[in-house]
């Protein structure tokens, strides 16, 4: 249970940035694999953390004090890792724009679930309020998604098949 705004905020800056990371790490392999409209997508996505970090990072730095020094252990996310980093696992160098949105989707569902989470557990009324802003943004974000799903439709079948598959480096 988050009942500070230290250590919300803390929170809300590892995941936008972390979301920022692995967007850039995913605009990176489609740009070696000269896929550039999914390239686009990712940085564009990155951008949109970007701003969430900073508008985190102000807020506690006007607000609360700063951000507090916490352990990688400290966090209290669902899972593993924060809940907007996305799943490399699911992407693939032949991806079209239909699999980085559903990607992306998938990052900022997460994300939305979390703050959605901590609004409703924190007993802190201003955490809870800023925990509401935020699942609102990236509520906004998912639905933008969704409506690029609609533009672009899961690829036919065989779309990852490629004669020449690149070879691993040793």
């Amino acid at each position: 249970m988050m009942d500070t705004v230290r250590t919300f905020l803390a929170h809300a800056v590892v995941l936008e940035n972390d979301a920022a990371e692995r967007y850039d790490e995913l605009a990176d392999a489609m740009e070696t694999h000269n896929n550039p409209e999914v390239c686009e997508l990712f940085r564009r996505m990155a951008g949109y953390s970007r701003l969430h970090l900073q508008e985190a990072t102000e807020h506690a730095e006007k607000h609360a004090g700063g951000l507090p020094d916490l352990k990688p252990w400290e966090f209290q996310w669902p899972g593993e890792e924060s809940p907007e980093s996305g799943e490399l696992d699911q992407s693939h160098y032949l991806m079209t724009v239909h699999h980085a949105l559903k990607l992306a989707l998938a990052a900022e569902t997460g994300a939305r679930d979390f703050y959605g989470q901590v609004a409703r557990s924190t007993r802190n009324d201003e955490v809870r309020a800023l925990a509401e802003e935020f699942t609102a943004e990236e509520a906004e974000h998912a639905e933008l998604i969704e409506e690029w799903l609609k533009r672009y439709p899961a690829p036919e079948e065989g779309w990852d098949e490629d004669p020449d598959p690149p070879a691993p480096a040793d």
